[in-house]
């Protein structure tokens, strides 16, 4: 198997970069959602509710990033010395404002009030302990540093929304991208769909990695990540296929077990 992509996503919830190599930090991937939009009670703002937030294109430069969007002139975005916390999926975070022209940027945007904040320590955030070590530690991602899909998986999943398009009477669909499942890392030459449920702990290049868990999918796959659309799929088929304890599931979490840099075309190696 070969590392096939990378992908990594300045702000959350917000349009991803593909790059052909990458720096592993113990959080993630070097820049990746060191940025969230919160509400006015310091609570994620996300494209689930939010689609829109997928039009946002974040280019990150040092400490600083540069947004871009269909409503208004890019805007260069410097944080601010103010911080406060904010309630990051019950977590309480520590965070750096980023000022009142991101916040009145992003409040355009979205179409209601927001602020732009940026994860100043990347330490400062556990990952759940029932999944990972006490030292683990997480940036802005939902859950853990890594997300890892397959494309035999893909594959596999489109087979099935072909099918269930089929059986409906409906049109047939067009392949899913796989920027819908928002992944870090994309693997090719996987020998059977969904094999990567059965990995415990991987190496890609020099890097090792434990799988924490399966990552369980919500509304947010089924925005089209091209036109910010809605639709039904591919929620509705991984319903049939692979629902258990009440989750859809596609993709697993990695936490890094080392640093260093991984690139496409490494060679990923299930230990």
């Amino acid at each position: 198997m070969e590392l096939g992509s990378i992908y990594f996503y300045p702000v959350k919830s917000t349009s991803g970069h593909e790059v052909g190599e990458a720096e592993v930090q113990p959080w993630g991937l070097a820049g990746d959602r060191r940025y969230l939009v919160v509400d006015e009670r310091g609570r994620p703002m996300s494209a689930r509710e939010h689609p829109i937030m997928l039009a946002c294109v974040a280019e990150p430069d040092g400490d600083t990033i540069t947004l871009t969007g269909p409503h208004a002139a890019a805007l260069r975005v410097t944080p601010t010395s103010r911080r406060f916390t904010a309630d990051v999926w019950g977590t309480p975070v520590e965070v750096t404002d980023c000022g009142d022209d991101a916040a009145a940027w992003m409040s355009a945007l979205i179409g209601r009030t927001g602020r732009l904040a940026w994860l100043d320590d990347p330490t400062r955030r556990p990952v759940n302990p029932a999944y990972g070590l006490p030292q683990d530690r997480v940036s802005l991602a939902d859950g853990y540093p890594l997300l890892l899909t397959s494309t035999a998986s893909l594959a596999q999943l489109d087979t099935w929304v072909a099918r269930t398009a089929d059986a409906l009477g409906e049109p047939p669909p067009a392949p899913l991208s796989m920027r819908r499942f928002r992944p870090s890392v994309v693997v090719d030459g996987a020998d059977a769909p969904f094999a990567e449920d059965a990995w415990q702990r991987l190496r890609i290049g020099e890097v090792d990695f434990r799988v924490a868990k399966l990552c369980d999918r919500c509304v947010m796959t089924t925005v089209d990540p091209e036109t910010t659309a809605k639709g039904k799929e591919p929620i509705r088929t991984l319903a049939r296929h692979r629902r258990w304890d009440g989750k859809t599931w596609f993709g697993v979490n990695l936490i890094p077990d080392g640093t260093g840099r991984i690139a496409k075309g490494d060679l990923v190696t299930v230990l």
